[in-house]
């Protein structure tokens, strides 16, 4: 039994309603910041997951090529050949595409230097994931390619980079590359989102923390009042005109995103390629070949809601306004992450080996470790670095919807935090990745000679 796209589309508002219904009946949860999202997306996939068990089949069907739909997230060409893509592929960009519009310059100039410092931080995570995982692997007397699964390059990477290098791990020895890492990258995802909200909460009560953005968004300072789906819808109604005109914007910004996505994707720059060598002291060689970039699918239209807003800034101040877009970013979020959660496929984890979980398990407990004892000391030790924490952890064990969404559970209870909103999804959603990539290459060929 399969259910449609558009089924598990329509499933997305119950889901998440229940999802906030247990989050405010179960103080647990709300105390430690999970997600309404996760909460209920992963009940959902729990349940699909005994059902499977015992004997039964259901699955999600998540991708589509239907033309209406696929039209705004595509370029024409691409569009022709009619692509099947996931169905909620548009939240994710609408969210981040809100992000972009609600990255003002004078948030971008504060910003600067805590992102050079937050960009080194994730690196060393990444490259510390690697350094954790494969001489644990090797301690239990598996492959060090496995420790290298297990590490950044699905943590920090994702699936969309596990999948990406699974041929070449496959071809270096690691049978079932591509099965291993994707149960890698759902446990990952699963922890991330469990771990981060408690860890940034904790932290803002230890150290009494309080948030100094001005409460000009809809999540005022210090508190939200009612918050949620329902809640968002009717503050979308309550903006009448104003929210026609902020869709439309949105909508164009989706549209000609693709397209300055598809032209990042042909920049090429010179890559590292080492081989291994007997005169060389360091026991390989290094060259250089031109590759092109890989963008995440949001990225374009996120920086060109960067321009958007500061355009309309420059020109006519205040056009723009962020509680709009921030409620149409929470509508998006929730609707990408519940479906993203409930669709997973926890088969993946139930074969899972021993010695694989216990180096996750390692992974999960150093990530929070990491999060704690540097991230949130280096970051300024203020409301934004321990946001900026549970937002690390989201995307250092996963993905960025799910940093974001630590960080959209913490800012709910405790008050906003431009800051994070803008540093986070730049570094763990395309910065980090650059690197990660170069940190992987080096890993993989090391470890092949």
């Amino acid at each position: 039994m399969t259910i449609s796209p558009w089924l598990t589309l329509a499933l997305a508002l119950p889901v998440l309603l229940l999802g906030e219904f247990l989050v405010k009946r179960i103080k647990v949860l709300a105390r430690f910041n999970i997600p309404a999202p996760v909460v209920s997306g992963l009940l959902i996939s729990l349940l699909v997951l005994a059902f499977n068990l015992s004997g039964g089949e259901l699955k999600f069907v998540t991708k589509t090529a239907a033309a209406w739909w696929t039209w705004l997230i595509s370029i024409g060409p691409e569009w022709l050949k009619r692509p099947a893509l996931d169905v909620h592929r548009p939240f994710l960009v609408a969210f981040f595409t809100c992000i972009g519009l609600n990255a003002s310059w004078s948030l971008v100039k504060r910003g600067s230097l805590a992102l050079v410092v937050f960009l080194l931080l994730s690196g060393v995570l990444a490259v510390a994931q690697n350094l954790l995982g494969v001489p644990l692997a090797k301690l239990l007397g598996q492959s060090p390619l496995l420790g290298l699964v297990c590490g950044s390059l699905t943590l920090t990477g994702g699936v969309g980079t596990a999948l990406g290098f699974a041929p070449e791990l496959e071809k270096a020895g690691l049978a079932n590359a591509a099965v291993v890492s994707v149960a890698a990258a759902t446990f990952g995802l699963v922890a991330g989102g469990l771990i981060g909200g408690p860890l940034g909460g904790w932290l803002i009560r230890k150290h009494n923390l309080k948030s100094e953005a001005a409460a000009t968004t809809h999540l005022e300072s210090g508190q939200t009042g009612e918050a949620g789906i329902l809640q968002d819808f009717r503050s979308l109604t309550g903006y009448g005109g104003r929210f026609i005109v902020h869709a439309i914007v949105l909508l164009v910004c989706i549209k000609l995103g693709v397209w300055v996505s598809y032209f990042l994707q042909k920049t090429e720059i010179p890559m590292p390629v080492f081989a291994s060598s007997n005169t060389s002291a360091l026991g390989f060689d290094v060259s250089f070949v031109r590759q092109g970039l890989v963008f995440p699918v949001y990225m374009g239209a996120l920086l060109l809601g960067v321009v958007v807003r500061n355009l309309a800034d420059a020109f006519k101040p205040g056009v723009i306004k962020s509680e709009i877009v921030d409620t149409l970013a929470s509508i998006s979020l929730g609707v990408f992450l519940v479906v993203a959660m409930m669709s997973l496929n926890l088969l993946d984890l139930k074969n899972t080996a021993g010695p694989m979980l216990i180096i996750l398990t390692a992974q999960v407990v150093f990530m929070a470790l990491f999060a704690w004892l540097l991230t949130f000391w280096l970051m300024g030790r203020d409301y934004d670095a321990a946001v900026m924490s549970a937002g690390q952890i989201g995307f250092g064990l996963g993905a960025t919807p799910n940093a974001v969404a630590n960080m959209k559970a913490i800012v709910e209870r405790y008050g906003p935090s431009p800051r994070a909103f803008l540093l986070v999804p730049i570094v763990g959603g395309f910065l980090i990745d650059l690197i990660n990539s170069l940190n992987i290459t080096v890993f993989l060929n090391l470890l092949k000679q």
